[in-house]
């Protein structure tokens, strides 16, 4: 891992439509969660992802690995982490958590991310000047 690819954290509130009947986050609302924080790490490192699907290029979730270590609540403040683990050719590791208000560890999850030509739906190589915004 580069020490010196960067961690950006988004914060969430966790709303009513979040949760189960008791007031738990409900376990597939994690996935909007890891999914908005990394959009709006694009959206803070100037990339436009609107943009890129006007040169036929996207970003699909390859593989997601999820651990889930205390529930979140209705009401809480969250925070979500995103840190660039590794960039390969066409693809991007992050490693990922949500804390909540008590700095508690609520899951950790690792994503691929794959870049894809969406006229082909085949990988294709990662922008060359999105990888710089990452390191």
């Amino acid at each position: 891992m580069n020490d010196s690819m960067k961690e950006f954290n988004w914060n969430a509130r966790v709303y009513y439509e979040d949760t189960d009947a008791g007031g738990v986050v409900y376990h597939a609302r994690y996935l909007a969660f890891y999914e908005r924080a990394r959009t709006e790490m694009l959206r803070d490192l100037g990339i436009s992802q609107h943009k890129l699907l006007q040169e036929n290029i996207a970003f699909v979730v390859k593989k997601m690995d999820i651990n889930y270590h205390l529930p979140a609540r209705l009401d809480d403040l969250l925070t979500v982490t995103c840190k660039v683990d590794q960039i390969r050719k066409a693809s991007i590791f992050f490693k990922q958590t949500i804390i909540n208000q008590d700095k508690q560890v609520v899951s950790s999850a690792n994503v691929i991310i794959a870049c894809v030509d969406i006229s082909k739906m085949k990988p294709c190589g990662l922008p060359k000047s999105l990888v710089l915004e990452f390191i």
